[in-house]
């Protein structure tokens, strides 16, 4: 593998930078001091319930620990921390159900 160019690497973050600059000022700068439309505002609820799925689902089917195979534990984890949630309505209740699940089949199943 060649190692990457110096100057690559900066502009890369560089422009990583501006643009994370650019959509906080945005939101934060410009748009701060007015009131939102409704509309927005009912599909801004919704950020957090999509970024989460989108952050954990990665590695629960391709987890780094087992080389990017799907295995049991780690599903069956999935499936208690949304069933757990969908009934209780509860994060916290769903999150240590799963982490529970998770741990005590990766100790079960070595």
């Amino acid at each position: 593998m060649t190692q990457p160019d110096p100057v690559t690497i900066w502009t890369i973050i560089i422009g990583l930078a501006v643009g994370s600059y650019a959509l906080r000022f945005v939101f934060i700068g410009l748009v701060g001091d007015r009131p939102m439309p409704p509309w927005l505002l009912r599909h801004l609820r919704y950020t957090a319930v999509a970024i989460i799925p989108a952050l954990i689902a990665p590695l629960v089917v391709w987890p780094t620990a087992t080389g990017g195979q799907p295995d049991a534990p780690r599903m069956a984890a999935a499936a208690v921390a949304i069933t757990v949630g969908l009934f209780s309505k509860n994060v916290i209740a769903a999150i240590f159900s799963g982490a529970a699940t998770l741990y005590g089949l990766l100790y079960l199943l070595g």
